[in-house]
């Protein structure tokens, strides 16, 4: 009873940015990335809407979280959530323009995907997007609301999703298990068979004495 009760006042305190918009009626997304830091791979945004009532326990900062957990909060995400969308740029879009703006442009995409409406979007410290409501970004927001934390679990679950399909396509740098971060198997790996088609040129300059086609 006493950590249901821990839990409950631990969720309370996490949608405490949620409520003070759903008191007012106003519809409120949640935003977040991953994939900002990686080598390899795509960056992948996550929008969603979540309702107030009921709050699923075990939700918090993807970061916190082991791989089996996240997996489970996935689908009670989806099936609570009001409204899911995903945005995605690649390799190659993080190479020409950046991965701030790649970020920015997936992030656009995700809220386009969500096909919903809100009032307002909290988002995990990206300033200066182009998505159509109040912009509401919060430092360390992950960690502090509900509907952040509940975006950074579904984006993280796609993309390592995704990391461990490219791994069976381009196996030898372990993205299975680094999902394209640079760790020193992978590094290891770039340096003695060069890159593949996912790796993002503009990072791994350092890693690699491989020509470029």
């Amino acid at each position: 009873m006493c950590a249901k009760r821990n839990e409950a006042e631990r969720l309370f305190e996490l949608t405490k940015y949620e409520r003070e918009l759903w008191d007012k009626g106003i519809v409120v997304c949640g935003m977040d990335e991953v994939g900002r830091g990686p080598l390899a791979g795509p960056v992948v945004t996550c929008c969603v809407v979540m309702p107030s009532e009921p709050l699923i326990e075990g939700v918090n900062d993807s970061k916190k979280l082991s791989e089996k957990k996240r997996e489970q909060l996935y689908d009670k995400i989806r099936e609570h959530a009001l409204a899911v969308g995903f945005g995605i740029c690649d390799e190659k879009v993080i190479d020409e323009l950046n991965i701030l703006n790649a970020t920015k442009r997936a992030f656009a995409e995700a809220y386009r995907n969500m096909g919903m409406e809100c009032g307002a979007a909290l988002i995990d410290a990206v300033d200066g997007l182009d998505i159509p409501c109040r912009k509401i970004p919060i430092i360390h927001g992950d960690a502090l609301s509900y509907s952040i934390a509940c975006a950074s679990i579904l984006a993280k679950v796609e993309r390592d999703r995704y990391m461990v399909k490219m791994d069976e396509e381009y196996p030898g740098y372990g993205f299975a298990r680094n999902k394209g971060y640079g760790t020193a198997e992978h590094i290891k790996a770039l340096k003695e068979i060069g890159p593949c088609e996912i790796h993002r040129r503009s990072f791994i300059k350092n890693f690699t004495t491989h020509e470029e086609e």
